[in-house]
C-alpha cells in the first residue's frame, strides 16, 4: 500500500494532499490568497503587489525628512572642535594648539576620504532643496580644518616632528588621505564662502596626488599592498575627482589631461566590457587574473565618471571615452540590480548580502546622469528611484545608515567579501545617502513619476 506520509517525508519538499491527490506547496514568495472576485469580476492586474520596499509612493517631502533625520545625527556627532586629550578641555584660541590638542571626539572623522564624500553631499543637498544647513555644516569644518592646519603648521616649525591632529592634511601618505577631501575642499571653495585661507591646504593635497603617489612604469597610480605593483579601483575616486576640480578651479588644461590618462589606464585593466562591471583590484603579473566584482569599488569607479564628465570640458576629447565607459557600465549594474533595489556586496553573486553603501553611490550616480541628459530617463529613472527608496528603508530613527560594509582591502577569494562585517559606523554610507537623496529629488522635480498599469514610469 502506498504510504504518502513517508514519500512526503523521503522527498525533502513539503507536498498538499487534497482529496487524496499529492501536489507540491507554492513558493513563499507567490502564496496564493483568497480573493472574493475573479477573473470576470475583478481586475486582478490592479491587485497591489506586497512590495519589501516602497514602491510608486516617493514624494520629495519623504525624500527630505529623511535627509533631515541623517544630517541631524551627523551635525550632532561630528563636533569641530580642539580639545585636550588629557583633560577634555576646549580651546578657546586655536593659538593655543599643541601636541597634547585633539579633534573633540566625535563618531566620525573630519578628515577622512569617507567625510570628504560627506562634505560633498551636504552641498549637493544644499543646493538640491535649498536648504542653508547643510552648506553650512561644510563650510563650518572647512574653514575649521583650514585655520587647524595654519595653526599647526607654525607650531611644527618649532616642534618639528610633534603629533598633530592634521597630520593627513599636512603630510599626506596616501590617496586615501588625498582625493576625496580635496576634491571636496575646492568645491567648498568655489562656493565663495569659505574665509580661511584654504589654498595651501588644497595645492599640498594636489602636489601629493601629482608628485608623490607610487605609479607603475608607465604612470598608472598604484599601490603597493597586498602585492607589489597594485591597482585599486578604489583609487580613481581617491584621486581623479580632486584632479578635475583643480582644473576647474585654475583653469590650467593639464588636470584635466592627467585625469583622463589615468582613467584609461585604470580602465584598460580593469573593466570587463562583457560584464560592464570593474574588478576591484588589479596586480601586475598576476596570471590567471581573478575577478571580484565588489559593490562599492564598482561605485567608486561609476562615481569617478559622474565627477569627471561633471566638470570637462564640452571639447575635451576625454569626455567621449568617459561617457562610453559610464553607458556600459550602468547597462552591466542595470541587469544585477535586486528585486528589493538593492545591489549585493559582489555584484554578480545573488547570495551575497546588500549592501547599502554602493546601492546609495549607484542611486546618486544614475540619477544624476539622467538629469544631465547622459543616460536616459524612462530606460533608467525607474531602477534610480528603486534604489532610493530601497536606501531610504536602511535610515533609522536616529538618523544613522545600516547595511553599510565597513573598510575593505584587496581580496583574491570569496570568503573575504562575502564576510566583511556590517555597521552604522561605518562611515562609506553617509555622503553616498546624501549625494543620492539631493539627486534623487532633482529627478524627481525634472522627471516625475507616473504609476501606468501599477508600473512607475517616467516620460519627461
Amino acid at each position: 500500500m502506498f504510504n504518502s506520509a513517508q514519500s512526503v517525508k523521503n522527498t525533502g519538499f513539503k507536498m498538499l494532499c487534497i482529496c487524496g491527490l499529492i501536489f507540491p506547496a507554492a513558493p513563499s514568495f507567490a502564496q496564493y490568497v483568497p480573493h472574493k472576485g475573479n477573473d470576470v469580476t475583478t481586475p486582478l492586474h490592479l491587485l497591489k503587489p506586497a512590495y519589501i520596499t516602497p514602491y510608486g509612493e516617493t514624494k520629495l517631502a519623504d525624500i527630505k525628512i529623511s535627509l533631515d533625520r541623517v544630517f541631524n545625527y551627523l551635525n550632532a556627532t561630528t563636533p569641530f572642535q580642539l580639545v585636550d586629550k588629557t583633560t577634555g578641555t576646549a580651546l578657546a584660541d586655536l593659538k593655543k594648539a599643541n601636541s597634547n590638542s585633539i579633534f573633540k571626539p566625535g563618531d566620525y572623522r573630519l578628515t577622512s576620504y569617507e567625510w570628504g564624500v560627506t562634505y560633498t553631499g551636504m552641498l549637493e543637498v544644499a543646493a538640491a532643496t535649498g536648504d542653508k544647513k547643510y552648506r553650512d555644516y561644510t563650510i563650518n569644518r572647512i574653514n575649521f580644518l583650514a585655520d587647524v592646519v595654519a595653526t599647526y603648521q607654525n607650531y611644527l616649525k618649532t616642534n618639528k616632528g610633534a603629533v598633530t591632529p592634521v597630520r593627513s592634511i599636512i603630510d599626506p601618505h596616501a590617496l586615501d588621505d588625498a582625493g576625496a577631501i580635496a576634491a571636496s575642499m575646492i568645491k567648498a571653495q568655489r562656493t565663495g564662502e569659505i574665509k580661511s585661507n584654504l589654498r595651501p591646504v588644497i595645492d599640498n593635497y594636489i602636489n601629493y596626488i601629482m608628485t608623490k603617489e607610487f605609479r607603475l612604469k608607465d604612470g598608472t597610480l598604484a599601490r603597493n599592498r597586498p602585492q607589489p605593483n597594485t591597482l585599486w579601483l578604489d583609487d580613481l575616486y581617491m584621486s581623479l575627482p580632486a584632479l578635475v576640480q583643480m582644473g576647474v578651479l585654475t583653469g590650467d588644461v593639464k588636470y584635466f589631461d592627467e585625469a583622463v590618462k589615468q582613467y584609461q589606464l585604470f580602465a584598460d585593466r580593469m573593466f570587463n566590457p562583457e560584464k560592464g562591471l570593474y574588478m576591484h583590484g588589479w596586480v601586475q603579473d598576476m596570471d590567471p587574473h581573478p575577478q571580484f566584482h565588489w559593490a562599492r569599488a564598482n561605485g567608486w569607479g561609476l562615481m569617478t565618471k559622474i565627477e569627471m564628465l561633471d566638470v570637462l570640458p564640452e571639447n575635451h576629447p576625454g569626455r567621449a571615452i568617459v561617457l562610453k565607459i559610464l553607458k556600459a557600465h550602468v547597462k552591466g549594474l542595470a541587469s544585477l540590480q535586486d528585486g528589493t533595489g538593492f545591489w549585493h556586496q559582489l555584484l554578480d553573486k545573488n547570495d551575497s548580502y546588500l549592501e547599502t553603501s554602493a546601492t546609495a553611490i549607484y542611486a546618486y550616480c544614475i540619477a544624476r546622469a539622467i538629469n544631465k541628459g547622459w543616460l536616459d530617463a524612462k530606460a533608467y529613472g525607474p531602477m534610480a528611484l528603486l534604489a532610493w527608496n530601497a536606501v531610504s528603508t536602511k535610515i533609522n530613527a536616529q538618523g544613522q545608515v545600516e547595511g553599510t560594509c565597513v573598510g575593505t582591502g584587496m581580496g583574491f577569494d570569496p570568503a573575504f567579501y562575502y564576510y566583511r562585517p556590517i555597521n552604522v559606523f561605518a562611515a562609506h554610507s553617509y555622503g553616498p545617502v546624501l549625494l543620492a537623496g539631493a539627486e534623487t529629488y532633482r529627478m524627481l522635480e525634472k522627471h516625475p513619476f507616473e504609476i501606468n498599469d501599477s508600473a512607475v514610469q517616467m516620460y519627461k
